[in-house]
């Protein structure tokens, strides 16, 4: 009986993944979404309507074209043909980081966030951050703000990237979160070629590599690998397209998938081939 109730509560937790992540993890992105819901073509053939379901609020999923869903498990185990018990250590394997006393991930707290004021980045304890990351001051003030938020209660700060919806992204020495709305940021300055990065630290770390960068570039930053679907139409008035985004299964996959729908994109991570991102190799580089 003992051994039972482990099992099910190894379940039990496993089901508080969110599917949008583990899709991500297996290469699918959404083709659309909102707060709600998210929509993505089917893993489980060819189509070009997405017509597969998920359900932030329940973190369910539904694929209308052959009428079945279930949940996170259920999915993982039909993608990849596999046991409950192979579908508990893929889970593992990958490194999944759960949250066993909350229904739902930190992420889900982020509308909580309100920002009170920002302002040109000043605080010294920002200043040492950035520089620890291998950017000059005067390079993140060309992208980021200081900004001033409160949460639960208590006021904080961190750098901040305003996105192109009004939400910002929030980086400090201890705290990596965003504000509603999500969405993707970015810089316009007329020119006819763009650099896309995953992160505001690569973007950066291009910019403090090149210090003109921003008079020959438009920049892309995703700040979520699931807003690939949705930058596909900004791609249309570039000549070309420079994909900078991380050296692992997802970035990879989503580096396909870019390039797949826009010739123009150019896949340029053989310049930190033996590390994680951008930003990793840029700060290797400064050692």
């Amino acid at each position: 009986m003992k051994e039972k109730r482990t099992n099910r509560l190894s379940c039990e937790r496993a089901r508080t993944y969110p599917i949008e992540k583990a899709l991500a993890k297996l290469g699918h992105f959404p083709t659309k979404e909102s707060n709600k819901e998210a929509w993505f073509l089917s893993p489980f053939r060819s189509e070009t309507q997405a017509s597969f379901k998920v359900s932030k609020k329940l973190n369910r999923w539904y694929d209308h074209g052959i009428g079945k869903g279930g949940n996170v498990i259920d999915l993982i185990c039909l993608i990849n043909n596999s046991s409950v018990k192979e579908t508990l250590d893929w889970l593992q394997n990958v490194k999944i980081s759960f949250s066993f006393q909350l229904p739902l991930f930190k992420e889900d707290n982020q509308d909580k966030i309100e920002i009170k004021y920002f302002k040109e980045l000043a605080h010294f304890a920002l200043r040492e951050y950035v520089m620890k990351r291998g950017i000059s001051i005067l390079t993140a003030r060309k992208l980021c703000k200081e900004v001033h938020y409160k949460f639960q209660d208590k006021m904080y700060f961190a750098l901040g990237l305003a996105n192109t919806s009004g939400g910002w992204e929030l980086r400090n020495k201890y705290y990596k979160n965003s504000s509603s709305p999500k969405d993707v940021t970015h810089r316009q300055n007329g020119n006819s070629r763009l650099i896309v990065t995953e992160g505001m630290f690569d973007m950066l770390s291009l910019m403090e590599r090149d210090k003109h960068l921003m008079e020959v570039y438009d920049l892309l930053i995703l700040n979520s690998l699931g807003f690939i679907e949705k930058t596909f139409k900004r791609f249309d008035v570039y000549e070309s397209i420079m994909l900078y985004l991380d050296n692992d299964h997802a970035g990879r996959n989503a580096v396909k998938v870019m390039m797949q729908q826009q010739s123009k994109c150019i896949d340029r991570s053989s310049l930190y081939e033996n590390f994680k991102d951008v930003n990793a190799w840029w700060i290797a580089q400064n050692q």
